[in-house]
Parts: C-alpha cells; sequence; structure tokens
C-alpha cells in the first residue's frame, strides 16, 4: 500500500469527511487498497428458509457467472473471488468454455480474478468430509478437485487459491479420530501447495469454528490453520502456504482479530486474503455488510493489516439477502473504505500511538485514536 507521509497527510485534505461516489474509487487507487467482491455477492441468495432464493420472485434476475462479474463491476469493485463449482460439469472435470467466457467478461469489465475459492461443502458427497473423509477413494476424489480448482486458478489469472473445509469436521464427541483427522488435512494441503507452487499460486487455508458442522470444523481456528501452514511450508520448503482471514469467522469464538494478525506475522506464516463482512460476537457467521458493528475493534484490525504490510487483497464476503445485490456491493465497499480511512488516519500518528501504548495505560491510547474513531 501507499502509506508515505505525503500521502497521508491527504486523509485531512481531499478524504476529509465521509467518503462517498467517486471519492472511493480514488482513495483506493491512490492508497493501493484492493478491494475485491466474492462472486456469491452479486448472486441470488438462497438459506434453508427460502431454498429457491430471495431474487426467485424476479424474472429478470439472471444469475450466471457473467452476471455476477457484471454485477460486481457496476458496484465499483476492481476485483472477484470465485468458486470452482462455477467452472465444472457433472463429472467435476474443467469445463474450457466457461473459462474461456469469464475471462473476456473480466477483461471487458476491467476485473481482476483475485481468489479461486475450491468448494468440497456444497454437494452431498462430501457430506461427511472432503480431503479428510475416513474412506481413502472419496478423500482422493476430493484431493483430485482441489488439484483441479488450482488448474482453474491459474488459467482464470488468480493470484491465490483457498481451502474452506467446510464439511471436514465432526457433529459429535467421538464421531471421529481427530489424530487422523489432522494427519489427512495436512497431508493433502500438502498436495495442494505443491500444485499452487508449480504453478506461481499462493495457497491458504480459511478457518471457522462450525458451521455447517455443528460440533466442530477441522481447521476451527486461524491459529489451529497457521501451525498447519507451518508444518507444510516445512514440509514443502519455503513459505507458500499461508491461511485466509474471514473477519466474521474471528467474530464466532471472540478472539481479537488485529491480535490474530500480528500472531501470524510473528510467526512467519503469509495472510493470503482477507474476508471483510460483520457479524456478531459469539454468533454465527451472519456475513452482514462490514462496518455495521464495532468499528473500533474493526478499524484495529485494518490497522493490524496496514502495520504488518499486509499487500493483498481486502475481498469482501457477505449474504446480503433481502437486498438488490448490486447497492450492496455498493455500500459495502463504501462502508470499508471509511472504516479503513480510520486505520490509515491511526496510522498517520502511529509514533504517538506507541508512545501512548508504551506506558500499557489505555486511558493515553484512547486519547489517541477517540478523534478519529467517534
Amino acid at each position: 500500500m501507499k502509506l508515505g507521509k505525503k500521502n497521508l497527510a491527504r486523509l485531512k485534505t481531499d478524504y476529509s469527511g465521509y467518503i462517498e461516489g467517486d471519492a472511493v474509487g480514488r482513495f483506493f487507487d491512490e492508497f493501493g487498497i484492493r478491494f475485491a467482491a466474492g462472486h456469491w455477492c452479486a448472486g441470488g441468495f438462497t438459506d434453508r428458509f427460502n431454498p429457491d432464493g430471495y431474487l426467485s420472485d424476479d424474472d429478470s434476475f439472471s444469475d450466471t457467472v457473467e452476471d455476477r462479474i457484471r454485477r460486481v463491476a457496476e458496484a465499483g469493485v476492481k476485483g472477484i473471488e470465485f468458486h470452482d463449482t462455477d467452472f465444472i460439469d457433472a463429472a467435476r472435470q474443467p469445463v474450457r468454455a466457461k473459462i474461456a467466457s469469464a475471462r473476456e467478461v473480466l477483461e471487458r469489465h476491467g476485473l481482476s480474478a483475485t481468489n479461486m475459492n475450491t468448494n468440497l461443502f456444497s454437494d452431498p458427497k462430501w457430506k461427511l468430509g472432503g480431503v479428510t473423509h475416513a474412506v481413502e477413494e472419496v478423500r482422493q476424489e476430493a484431493l483430485e478437485v482441489a488439484l483441479r480448482s488450482v488448474d482453474i486458478g491459474r488459467e482464470l489469472g488468480c493470484e491465490s487459491v483457498a481451502l474452506w473445509p467446510g464439511s471436514d469436521g465432526w457433529d459429535y464427541n467421538f464421531q471421529v479420530d481427530y489424530g487422523a483427522l489432522l494427519d489427512r488435512m495436512i497431508d493433502a494441503c500438502i498436495a495442494i501447495n505443491k500444485a499452487c507452487m508449480a504453478a506461481g499460486l499462493k495457497f491458504g487455508i480459511e478457518a471457522k469454528l462450525h458451521e455447517p458442522r455443528e460440533g466442530n470444523m477441522v481447521v476451527a481456528t486461524t491459529h489451529k490453520a497457521a501451525l498447519i501452514a507451518m508444518e507444510v511450508n516445512s514440509a514443502c520448503g519455503g513459505a507458500n502456504m499461508g491461511v485466509a482471514i474471514d473477519y466474521g469467522h474471528e467474530q464466532m469464538y471472540a478472539v481479537e482479530p488485529a491480535d490474530t494478525v500480528y500472531c501470524l506475522k510473528r510467526f512467519g506464516v503469509p495472510l493470503v486474503n482477507f474476508h471483510i463482512n460483520n457479524a456478531k460476537l459469539h454468533s454465527n457467521d451472519e456475513d452482514r455488510i462490514p462496518g455495521t458493528g464495532d468499528n473500533w475493534r474493526f478499524a484495529d484490525f485494518c490497522y493490524a493489516a496496514l502495520d504488518t504490510g499486509y499487500d493483498g487483497w481486502f475481498g469482501e464476503d457477505q449474504f446480503t439477502y433481502r437486498m438488490e445485490p448490486v447497492a450492496a456491493v455498493s455500500l459495502a465497499r463504501e462502508m470499508f473504505a471509511n472504516v479503513m480511512k480510520k486505520a490509515l488516519s491511526i496510522y498517520a500518528v502511529r509514533e504517538e500511538l506507541h508512545r501512548a501504548q508504551s506506558s500499557g495505560e489505555a486511558a493515553g491510547t484512547i486519547e489517541v485514536v477517540k478523534r478519529i474513531l467517534v
């Protein structure tokens, strides 16, 4: 990011007050902030209460990958994440025509493909697990899907591949052999990371406490994800594997998200991607619009990204079921920009903040940030 003193000084001149309209795009460009959206943010939303989708009564709403790309671009966003399932057939084989079509639409709208997410959770084939499934044949099939996801990500021009092992875990105590499950997870990540290294892509795993698993997912916390990444990087050499932090997932187990960012930095685990959203503490992952919750906590998270030198994408991950998708994506972009402006404003006075922090007293640090955050 572009964090020089001259640039930071513009926060009080060019970007004083609330940022909106065309100023949001200029703000991102001038500070080198890369903001993306998951393709799902611009699609039709379903849940168990409305399995046909909240936009199913709108005959004019089309929900192809190309439509989602167009809507993300219409919201002013420059990057987009995908799932491999948008580019495979019933036999889970890549469909070159779908990949080529998406590339053409991305180019037409000036969007970058940022991250390829591997979907090993929405097919009943994986109901008892994907890469950690107890049956070796199923486990191998899941790994093959993940490896094909790497190829699809490379063809689309993504920078990274992510694995969110949503089906891998347990619902009851004693249901699984925890050690065996972890071994299988590490073995799969070694294979995927080697494929990513060969393809020139970064690889990250995304942790979540539970849901859709009712007990725990195999990678329940970012800290466990970091341990897995360290083990994989030791086996593969280098530091290609890291983690993707989802802000809402951190909220589920009420860890301090900013502290997690510094922890990763200290232990040399790369931060591959951010998923930006809002969720209540100790709740499920609501994936609401960022900036609509505790913005002291969220700004602290953004500041940590700045202070540790993160230079990747901030990927919007939200499910705005009852909102028009373009409006919701655009609003998330705007809200994130304004919270990030607060984080940058604190970064601009970080020497003063560090002096206040050196005493360990809260009052001094609140004095530094209060006018920025309130």
